[in-house]
């Protein structure tokens, strides 16, 4: 679609200069609502997200982008939001991932390493009649069909 084509220009113009920043997605909805999920590597600030979404309102209603009426919404992905990138997995080694693969199967795990083509999780795997024990698993990413963060309130 030509308006999710130029806003990612336009983001991608704002955040040029901060290269621990990067562009996850762009979504125009039905509804003309227009979703814009930012991430850092770091994480991103609300500052960073207000600038964002100013530099891109101000582009859009300038060039007359988008005709009727839209709603415009920049911020992180959610929580609950599968990963999309492979740089958003770098940023989350250490944290406890649900992962599934091809065929169905879900693996849950903490993400352990990253490379081009793999991920390595600790996964906890219980025979039975024994205590859970850790494996280390590592699965390829054209396996992967959808890996989220699992947030724990511990």
């Amino acid at each position: 679609m030509q308006v999710e084509k130029r806003v990612i220009e336009l983001v991608e113009e704002k955040i040029s200069d901060r290269p621990e920043l990067f562009l996850v997605e762009v979504k125009l909805l039905p509804s003309n609502k227009l979703i814009i999920h930012v991430d850092g590597d770091e994480g991103i600030s609300i500052q960073d997200c207000a600038a964002i979404s100013r530099h891109v309102g101000f582009h859009l209603e300038e060039e007359n982008t988008i005709e009727k009426a839209y709603n415009l919404e920049v911020s992180s992905p959610g929580v609950g939001e599968p990963l999309k990138l492979k740089r958003q997995y770098a940023k989350n080694i250490g944290r406890d991932l649900s992962v599934k693969i091809t065929g169905g199967e879900i693996k849950e795990g903490e993400l352990l390493s990253m490379d081009e083509h793999t991920i390595t999780i600790a996964a906890k795997v219980k025979e039975k009649g024994k205590k859970a024990q850790l494996v280390e698993t590592s699965l390829d990413f054209n396996n992967i069909i959808e890996t989220k963060v699992l947030i724990s309130f511990k």
